[in-house]
Order: structure tokens, then C-alpha cells, then sequence
């Protein structure tokens, strides 16, 4: 009888949590649902009281130099200063509602803090006193704010597999953002890096859409966390849409992409960002079949707005409004071109230079050529994000109020996802990890530099001026000699100087060779290549350090594969390091050495041969071999997902709940994986589905679920997946997204099962 009632008081406590829980959670979405409402009371009436010039005022966007001290508005000469005129004009005369980018350099916090206080000020004394939203791209940490912590680029944190760390990442980079009084952050990057050649690759998470679509929702969910706490700032996905596959590989040149494709790979990730959340979205610069997105009702209206939902602020990238003219020629004046992208449905122009955007479209809207309904529409999304950043209570943030900006405790996590995404792809007869005592040289382009380290977007637009402002952080070359016994000769560099001779010399004295090479930092436009080859120095280096017999430890540190088919057989290991931020060098020594176990794995192919670039996820078409007559198959370097351990792991009993999914069932999958090594690991499980037949020909296989787990040595965890219909959908000819009957397979670990759809 006591052993009822305790199990009935159990149920009773029980059900009070989950019914207190239930009234808690309906608590805080009727909280905040009047918050959203209280916001769009706000908007109306505010927008009711502005005249024309103060709307399109609002969706204009300058950069910091139209309104700084220089020769023109190109640029700000230094010691940097704002010219108060020039800020009079822009804020009271053309009443300007955003400004973004850096006067060439990083500033402090205080800077920062003083020059977005000056704007605001001089909005307070305006009849409707609307606050300026200042934004910036702080894509991997705030890099244009001196002694921020700078984190992995986005490619390395794909290629961690860890959405909470990324989470706490992006909080992080929110929390030292608003720490430098900025409140709008133009990240995350939600194109799919499927064309190597791309000199943006590095700035997204990878190829797949679905680990693709998973990061960006885990980026936001840190970016943005309770919109209006100053901690957080606003996210901005981009480049909506297609942006990352141009043809030639070239930035911003046409791409083609079949709608049908459009649909299915690429606009996923917008939609889950989207639905997580995401305030604001940036454009794609380029063309899409011959249309500029900046020109596109479709795109812009029909499927962004009534499709996906999005209620936020569409904003242009650099100067593309003028490009419909200058670049496009879809317009035959600049007025032209701003009629025909306000009408397509953008709200705010990154101008960025004059004035001439707001000057046009009052024009434009008197003439009737764009309704005031449109410009009310555009004005509307940017003042509710603006509430929702609480800038009208809370126009600047105070330095003083984030004392963790650049703390330890930062630094450590830019460390622990250096070391998770870092992924060792060769270990020849388990060289590695090396003992302390082992006599290393250190050499490469790579090796001395803090440039290759961040990539771009560090510091500066290109990265430039990495070495001078991360001048305390280690490269590798000095992280190597601080905590090992190592010595450096550069062997080659970026500036086409040679001492191949020394470094050979130097690597007769030494036990391992520590080979870094790679690129010199650089994004867009100026990182366009016509080769992702291994540059003929470096290759040229590599082969006669191999003449001596030495071990050889090849670290890339690149922001795109860059093919080196000819030296691998020459190397004992290889470790990808992408771009891991000023505290790669520091992960890096700590994976060598064997204090922390590898545990990162490719987020995309890495090609093996040129002009061969076939995304993991290709077709079956895609592998043609006939022996002895032709060979053109699917032939990588490496693959996506690759990624080795200093332990092993065993994958057993992958089991599903039914052998059959109806339409509206779902399917458990189970896999038990055993770290079979020596010592404690972190493994990706990764699922990878087949659909064996169907009307579009199908993938010969796709990612649709990840987990990461860490095992110690011998211990055993069960993995738990569930798939469902969404995971066996596809776009057909009709544009429909469909699940088709038949029969499909689960690869994880190299274990199959399969199921029909019924």
C-alpha cells in the first residue's frame, strides 16, 4: 500500500512540474507576444509621424569614411577623427538610419564606444529622435575592435561537429560586439562552400545543407539570444541567395542554379534561420540565371517574404544597388536601378559613399515610380528591430559594463574550438602524437605569420594587418619553440623569398619536420584565383625536405583545399587547419604533442585533381570508370566527414525501431560506438541517408544527422537519431517538396540498414 501511494505522489508531483512548466512556458510566449505587439504599436505611430525624408533616411545605410576627416569620403586619414559636420549632414540633413565598417583600422572599445555615442547624441537632437543601428562584420569574434578574442573562421568551426560550442562562440562574439557599442553583427554566412575556388569559402560552413542549416541556426540562436538584452546583437544571415556557387569560382561573377536545386540545397538553411529567429538578412551581389538578386520580386518578395515567412530587414551588400547599373546592366540610370530594387523588395541600402540613394528615391516615390506603401513597409521592419535592440532606451552600450571583453576565459574557449575543428586527415604508422623531447623544425610560409592564422576579416578587410595587431599571440613557429624543442627556418614565403637550402640544413639536425603551407590571407574579390594548386615553391620546398629521410608533419592552414596531390605520398602526416583564429597556433601544438586528442573532420571534399571538384553528396553519374579505357571517377584527396583519432573507435548494433515509415511515423535509429584505443577521444556520428530510386535522380548519399560524443577508453555510449519524412524529402520537376515510397538506406560508421517508406 506505501509503495502505491508513493507512486501515486509521484505522479501528482509529476504531473504539477509539467503542468507548472506548461503555464510557465505559456507564461513567457503570451509575455511575449505582448512585447511584440507593444513593438508594433510603437512602429505604427512613430512611422505615422515621419515625413518622406526622414522614411528613406531610414533605409539608407553609409559607411564611417562619408563622415570622418580624409581627403574624401573613400577613406579616413589617421589618426582617425569624425568630422562633425559631416556628421551633422548625414544625421540631421539627410537624417541617415544606419552606419556601418571601420576607418581602415581596428579600434578600441572606448573608440568605438566615442564614435557610435557621437551619432547617437546627434540623433537625440532630431524631432523624432530614432537611433541609429551601426553594423559590422564580426565574423569570427569582433575583429575591428583591438584585443578582442578572434575565433576559428566559420569553415573550422563547421568542422567541429559541435553546435553548443559554436552556440557559445557566437554569444561570446555578441557579448565583446555590443562591449565595443555595436549592436548589429553580418554573420552568419548560410551559403554552401561547394566550389573550392571560391575566395569565400572559408567564410561558411561547409557543403552540406544539412550540417550547413544546423550551424547557422546554432550561430543565431548565440548571436541573438533574448533580443533587447545588451549582450546580444542582432544576426544577419547572407548572402541570400546562391551567392557561393558562382560558375567560373570568381567573386561575384553569374551563377546558374536551376530552381529546382535553388530550392533544395540552398534555401533550407535560410528558412531554418528564418525560423530561429533572424532579424535581418544581406543579399547576394551577383546573378542568378541572368538576374541580379537585387533586381528579383521573386526572390526578394514571393519566396522571402511569403514563402519563408521572413519579417525582418532585407539589406543590400556593398554599393549593389548602383551595380544594377554599372556592373548588371539591367538599369540605365542609377535612379532606374534603385526603382527597380526598392520595388523588388529591398529596405535598406549599404549605399555606402553619398547620398544619392536618398536623393533619387524621394524622387521616386514623388513621381510615383515606388509607393509610399512600399517605403512604409521597408521603415517598418527597420524600426522594430531597432526596438528590438532596445536602442531607443538603450542607444550605446558602455565599455565598462562587459569587464569579461578579452578574458581568459574567452581565450580558452577561441582554444577549445581551434582544437575541435583542427582535423588530422594522415598519420602514417602513427607518427604522431610526438613526444616532448623530439627535435622539430618548423618551417613553411605559413609557419610565421598571424595572417594565415585569421584569414580575413581580421583586423582589417583583408587581413593585412594581422602580424602588427595579434603581435602577442603566437604563430606556430613561436608557439613550437616556446613549449617544445623546435627551431625555425622559413624555407619559403608570400614575398617569393627563398632559403631552401637553410631549411634543408636545419632539418639534417632535426628528428621531425613541421611543414606548414597554405595561403596568405584574403576574401573576396582580391582572394579570386585561376588555380587552387600548391604554389611551385612550396612544392619545390617540400621535395627537398623529403630528400633528407625526415619525417614530415604537413599542416594546411587555407582558407579552400588547395590540391597537392603531387607531395602527398612525400609526407607522414597531415593535419587541415583552416583558419583557427590567434589561438590556432597554441590548439595546434597541444594536438601534436598528444595533450589533446584530434577530433575534427572535413565539412567538404578536398580535392584531389584539377578541374575534378565533385561535392561528397554528388550523383551516381558523377563516378564514370570503364578499366582500361577511360577513368574519370569520383577520385577525392579526401572526403567529407574525414577526420582522424589518436584513439579508435568501433561502431556495432545499428538498429531501427520498424523496418517500415509511414507518411506520418518517424524511424529510431540506434548505433553503439566503443572507444576500442588507449585513450579518452571525441567522435562525430555521423548519419548518412540513401534514397535507392526515385523520380529525381537521387544523391548516393546525404548528411541528415550529427552527434557529437566523447568516450573514454573502452566506455560504450548509444547513439540515438530520428528520421523522419523531412529527411527523405526532395524537390521534384514540379517545384514540389515530396517524399517519395520506396526503399532507403542509413550508413553510419560504415554500418547499413534498410527501410521502406511506405
Amino acid at each position: 500500500m506505501q509503495k502505491v501511494f508513493i507512486g501515486l505522489l509521484v505522479l501528482i508531483l509529476v504531473g504539477c512540474n509539467t503542468e507548472s512548466d506548461l503555464n510557465q512556458k505559456e507564461s513567457v510566449s503570451k509575455e511575449s507576444l505582448s512585447m511584440s505587439s507593444q513593438i508594433d504599436e510603437k512602429v505604427a505611430q512613430l512611422l505615422s509621424e515621419m515625413t518622406l525624408e526622414e522614411k528613406v533616411g531610414q533605409m539608407t545605410q553609409i559607411t564611417l569614411d562619408v563622415v570622418t576627416k580624409g581627403d574624401n569620403q573613400y577613406s579616413s586619414a589617421q589618426p582617425y577623427q569624425l568630422d562633425s559636420s559631416l556628421v551633422h549632414k548625414a544625421i540631421h540633413t539627410y537624417k541617415v538610419g544606419s552606419i556601418l565598417n571601420t576607418p581602415g583600422i581596428p579600434l578600441s572599445r572606448q573608440e568605438w564606444y566615442n564614435t557610435i555615442k557621437s551619432f547617437q547624441d546627434q540623433t537625440a537632437k532630431t524631432p523624432r529622435q530614432i537611433p541609429i543601428i551601426y553594423g559590422i562584420d564580426a565574423i569570427h569574434g569582433v575583429n575591428y575592435t583591438t584585443e578582442a578574442t578572434l575565433f576559428p573562421q566559420q569553415i573550422g568551426l563547421a568542422a567541429t561537429f559541435n553546435t553548443d560550442l559554436v552556440k557559445e562562440v557566437a554569444k561570446i562574439s555578441a557579448y565583446e560586439t555590443r562591449a565595443s557599442s555595436i549592436p548589429w553583427n553580418f554573420s552568419p554566412v548560410l551559403g554552401l562552400g561547394r566550389n573550392p575556388l571560391w575566395p569565400r569559402l572559408w567564410e561558411t560552413f561547409g557543403e552540406d545543407v544539412y550540417l550547413g542549416k544546423t550551424m547557422g541556426v546554432a550561430m543565431i540562436e548565440g548571436y541573438q539570444g533574448e533580443l533587447g538584452d545588451p549582450e546580444t546583437v542582432a544576426s544577419c544571415m547572407k548572402h541570400y541567395l546562391g551567392y557561393s556557387v558562382p560558375l567560373s569560382g570568381k567573386d561575384r561573377t553569374p551563377a546558374w542554379i536551376p530552381e529546382r536545386e535553388l530550392r533544395q540545397y540552398f534555401l533550407p538553411a535560410f528558412q531554418d534561420a528564418v525560423d530561429a529567429g533572424s532579424v535581418t538578412l544581406m543579399i547576394n551581389s551577383g546573378e542568378i540565371n541572368g538576374v541580379p538578386v537585387h533586381a528579383s520580386k521573386f526572390l526578394l518578395t514571393d519566396v522571402l517574404r511569403n514563402e519563408l515567412g521572413f519579417e525582418g530587414i532585407a539589406v543590400t551588400d556593398w554599393a549593389d544597388i548602383n551595380y544594377l547599373h554599372t556592373k548588371h546592366k539591367v538599369a540605365e540610370t542609377i535612379k532606374d536601378a534603385i526603382k527597380i530594387s526598392v520595388n523588388a523588395g529591398i529596405d535598406m541600402s549599404m549605399v555606402p559613399h553619398d547620398f544619392e540613394f536618398t536623393e533619387l528615391l524621394i524622387e521616386l516615390v514623388k513621381e510615383g515610380s515606388v509607393s509610399e506603401e512600399r517605403i512604409n513597409s521597408a521603415v517598418t521592419r527597420i524600426l522594430k528591430v531597432k526596438f528590438q535592440l532596445d536602442l531607443f532606451n538603450n542607444p550605446v552600450t558602455d565599455p565598462k559594463d562587459y569587464p569579461d571583453f578579452g578574458s581568459e576565459k574567452f581565450a580558452k574557449v577561441s582554444k577549445q574550438a581551434a582544437i575541435e575543428s583542427i582535423t588530422l586527415l594522415k598519420n602514417k604508422n602513427d607518427i604522431l602524437p610526438l613526444s616532448k623531447d623530439s627535435k622539430i623544425l618548423v618551417t613553411g610560409p605559413t609557419s610565421n605569420s598571424m595572417r594565415p592564422l585569421n584569414g580575413g576579416w581580421s583586423y582589417n578587410w583583408q587581413g593585412s594587418e594581422a602580424d602588427k595587431y595579434a603581435k602577442d599571440m603566437n604563430t606556430v613557429a613561436e608557439a613550437f619553440v616556446k613549449n617544445g624543442n623546435a627551431t625555425f627556418v622559413q624555407g619559403v614565403s608570400f614575398d617569393q623569398e627563398k632559403n631552401i637550402d637553410e631549411a634543408v640544413s636545419a632539418a639534417t639536425q632535426s628528428d621531425i619536420i613541421l611543414l606548414c603551407l597554405g595561403e596568405n590571407s584574403y576574401t573576396e574579390t582580391p582572394g579570386n584565383t585561376h588555380s587552387i594548386l600548391m604554389p611551385s615553391d612550396q612544392i619545390e620546398l617540400t621535395k627537398a625536405l623529403a630528400k633528407t629521410g625526415k619525417k614530415i608533419i604537413l599542416v594546411l592552414l587555407e582558407g579552400r583545399p588547395i590540391i597537392f596531390n603531387e607531395i602527398e605520398p612525400l609526407v607522414d602526416a597531415v593535419f587541415m587547419g583552416y583558419l583557427p583564429g590567434n589561438y590556432g597556433a597554441d590548439a595546434l601544438v597541444d594536438l601534436v604533442y598528444g595533450i589533446e586528442n584530434p577530433s575534427g573532420k572535413l565539412p567538404i571534399n578536398y580535392p584531389k585533381h584539377p578541374h575534378a571538384f565533385v561535392n561528397y553528396n554528388h550523383k551516381h553519374s558523377d563516378n564514370i570508370r570503364v578499366d582500361n579505357y577511360y577513368e574519370s571517377d569520383y577520385d577525392q584527396q579526401y572526403e567529407f566527414g574525414d577526420g582522424l583519432s589518436y584513439t579508435s573507435f568501433k561502431y556495432s548494433d545499428l538498429r531501427l525501431s520498424s523496418s517500415e515509415m509511414s507518411q506520418e511515423g518517424f524511424i529510431e535509429v540506434t548505433v553503439r560506438v566503443t572507444n576500442t584505443g588507449n585513450r579518452k577521444g571525441k567522435e562525430t556520428v555521423l548519419l548518412f541517408l540513401s534514397d535507392l530510386y526515385a523520380s529525381i535522380t537521387p544523391e548516393v548519399r546525404a548528411l541528415k544527422g550529427y552527434k557529437k560524443i566523447e568516450l573514454d577508453k573502452e566506455e560504450s555510449k548509444t547513439v540515438t537519431f530520428r528520421i523522419a519524412k523531412e529527411e527523405l524529402s526532395f524537390v521534384n520537376e514540379k517545384l514540389e517538396t515530396v517524399a517519395e515510397t520506396g526503399d532507403f538506406e542509413i550508413n553510419i560508421g560504415g554500418l547499413t540498414k534498410k527501410f521502406r517508406f511506405k
